[in-house]
């Protein structure tokens, strides 16, 4: 099975947004791949906020950590084929989370599922974003 996540890995220069393909919302319109285990390791550590519209995709991860976090995130935690098992929202500092059917996290600015309407067994995908050249 294919990873929905391929078109990131395949072309990670190109610009993507993530969509709810129950709803059709872009949940985020500025990905942030962590695929390597450095990447993994640092996630948004050391970061200030994120910004609205952001969400870092780590994969191969079925568990999170916030400690020495500054702001709370939602979580996404979803299987290979782009379905979301579980989720969290405003995860604040000092905690730890995890899903075991999980094939990657997206972390996503606090409020950012419940303001897209994304909850546990929608289907997220990757979509190209167009460039002005294309549109």
């Amino acid at each position: 099975m294919a990873s929905f996540l391929a078109p990131l890995l395949r072309a990670p220069s190109e610009n993507y947004r993530l969509e709810n393909t129950r709803n059709g919302r872009v949940v985020a319109d500025q990905l942030w791949g962590a695929f390597d285990s450095s990447t993994r390791k640092k996630g948004l550590l050391g970061r200030d906020s994120m910004p609205e519209g952001s969400a870092m995709l780590i994969a191969p991860s079925n568990a999170i950590h916030t400690f020495f976090m500054r702001f709370p995130i939602d979580i996404a935690f979803v299987a290979k084929d782009g379905r979301i098992v579980s989720v969290r929202t405003a995860l604040p500092a000092w905690r730890i989370a995890f899903a075991v059917r999980a094939y990657a996290v997206v972390e996503l600015p606090a409020g950012t599922l419940a303001r897209s309407e994304t909850a546990a067994g929608d289907v997220l995908s990757i979509q190209t974003i167009p460039s002005a050249k294309q549109a």
